[in-house]
C-alpha cells in the first residue's frame, strides 16, 4: 500500500513541478535502469541467502527513501532550494528505490514459492495476488485523497508510517534459508543457469514475453496525471480513483477466480485477455468523459488480473525451489521493469505524438503483440495446468 501511494504521489508531484508529461516518463527510467542492471545478480544473491533478512533490508531502504522525499517536500526545503534541485532529488531517490526493488521484488515471490506446498500453490498465488491488489487499490485511492486534503508532505508522512508498520510486520516472519548450496557455483555460472532455464521453458518464456510487451506498450496509467488534470478535469480525488480503477477490476477477478478457478485453456485465455486489455487502453485514450475512462481502466484491470494469475501460476509451477531467486529475478526483468519502461515509453511518445495519440499507439501495439504471439508461441497458446 505504501509503495503504491508513493508511486502515485511522485507522478502527481513531478507533474506539478514540471508540467511536462515527459518528466513523468523519466521517473520510470530512473527506477528501471538500476532494477534491470542488478536483476540477474540479485537473483543469484537471493538463491544463496537467507531471504527474510534481504526482505527487511529492502523494506528499510524504501523507508529511508520515503523519509528523504518527505524532507524534500517540506516548506523549509522548498524555501531554500529551486524546483530543479527538488526534481533532481526525486529522480535520485527513485534511482535508489530501483536498486532496492531489484532484490526485494523477486524475494517476495521466492518466499511464497518456498513456503507453500506445490499442490496448493496455485490457490496461494491467487490469494497472494488478492492481498497485493487490495493494498494496491487502497494505496492508489488513498494517495489521491491524501494529496487533496494533506498535500504532498502529509501524504509522504502517511507513507513513512506505513513503511514503518510493514517493517514491524515483516520482522514476525520465520527465517527462510537458501534452498540449495548455489553458492558453490561462480556468480556468472549461477546466473547463466537461471537464464537457460527461462529460455528453454517455452511456456514460461512465452508468458513473460507477452506480458513484457503488453505492459511496455499499454502503460496508459503513466499518463493518468495528465488526463486527470488537463483532459478530464477531475483533480486529485479523480486522479486517485483513476489510478485505482485497474486494481479494483483486478481485485474483482482475483476473488472470482479464487472461488471459481480457471480449469482449462489457460494459455489461450491469457492471449484473449491481453488483447482485451489493449482495446481498453484505446477506449481510455479517446474518452473525455470521466465515467467512461474509469470503466475502461476498471475492465483493463479485470483482464490484467486474469493475465497476472495465469502468468504467475505458470512461472511458479515450472520453477524448482533452488532456482526461484534467479527465475523470479528474470521474471522481474520481464514484468516488473516493463512497468517503468512502459512509463518511459508513454512519456517519450507523449512528447513526440501528443498525449492522446501516444496512448492510442500503446493500445494498438499491445493488440499487435498478441496477434504475433498467437502465431509465434503455440506452446503458450496450448498451455494448460
Amino acid at each position: 500500500m505504501a509503495l503504491r501511494m508513493l508511486g502515485t504521489l511522485v507522478g502527481w508531484w513531478m507533474y506539478e513541478l514540471t508540467n511536462a508529461p515527459f518528466a513523468i516518463g523519466l521517473i520510470g527510467l530512473a527506477e528501471v535502469v538500476p532494477a534491470l542492471s542488478l536483476a540477474l545478480y540479485a537473483g543469484h544473491v537471493i538463491d544463496i541467502s537467507e531471504k527474510k533478512s534481504l526482505l527487511l533490508k529492502g523494506t528499510f531502504t524504501y523507508f529511508l527513501c520515503a523519509a528523504v522525499l518527505l524532507f524534500l517536500s517540506t516548506r523549509y526545503f522548498g524555501s531554500h532550494s529551486t524546483k530543479a534541485v527538488i526534481v533532481g532529488g526525486i529522480y535520485t531517490i527513485i534511482f535508489i528505490t530501483g536498486i532496492a526493488r531489484s532484490f526485494s521484488g523477486p524475494v517476495f515471490s521466492a518466499i511464497l514459492g518456498q513456503m507453500m506446498p506445490r499442490q496448493i500453490l496455485p490457490n496461494a498465488i491467487t490469494w497472494n495476488q488478492g492481498a497485493f491488489l487490495s493494498a494496491s487499490v487502497i494505496g492508489h485511492a488513498t494517495a489521491g485523497f491524501c494529496i487533496a486534503y494533506f498535500k504532498n508532505t502529509g501524504t509522504l508522512l502517511v507513507i513513512v508510517c506505513l513503511l514503518a508498520l510493514a517493517l514491524i510486520m515483516l520482522l514476525q516472519l520465520q527465517p527462510k534459508p537458501a534452498a540449495a548450496a548455489t553458492g558453490a557455483k561462480r556468480t556468472w555460472e549461477s546466473v547463466k543457469e537461471g537464464l537457460n532455464f527461462v529460455f528453454s521453458t517455452k511456456e514460461v518464456l512465452g508468458a513473460l514475453s507477452l506480458d513484457l510487451f503488453a505492459v511496455l506498450f499499454g502503460g496508459a496509467v503513466a499518463m493518468v496525471p495528465v488526463y486527470a488534470r488537463d483532459i478530464l478535469h477531475v483533480g486529485p480525488i479523480g486522479f486517485g480513483w483513476l489510478n485505482g480503477a485497474a486494481d479494483i477490476g483486478s481485485i474483482i477477478v482475483v476473488i472470482t477466480l479464487a472461488i471459481f478457478p480457471l480449469r482449462t485453456k489457460q494459455g489461450q485465455r491469457l492471449l484473449y485477455v491481453v488483447a482485451g486489455f489493449g482495446m481498453c487502453i484505446i477506449v481510455f485514450a479517446l474518452s473525455k468523459i470521466f465515467w467512461i475512462s474509469f470503466a475502461a481502466l476498471l475492465i483493463s484491470g479485470f483482464l490484467d488480473g486474469i493475465s497476472m494469475l495465469v502468468r504467475g501460476t505458470i512461472v511458479q509451477l515450472k520453477t524448482p525451489d533452488e532456482m526461484r531467486g534467479r527465475v523470479m529475478s528474470v521474471n522481474s526483468m520481464f514484468i516488473n521493469s516493463s512497468n517503468e519502461l512502459g512509463q518511459f515509453e508513454s512519456g517519450l511518445m507523449a512528447k513526440l505524438l501528443g498525449v492522446v495519440p501516444s496512448v492510442v499507439f500503446g493500445g494498438t501495439m499491445t493488440i499487435l503483440v498478441v496477434i504475433t504471439t498467437w502465431f509465434k508461441a503455440p506452446a503458450l497458446r496450448k498451455m494448460e495446468y
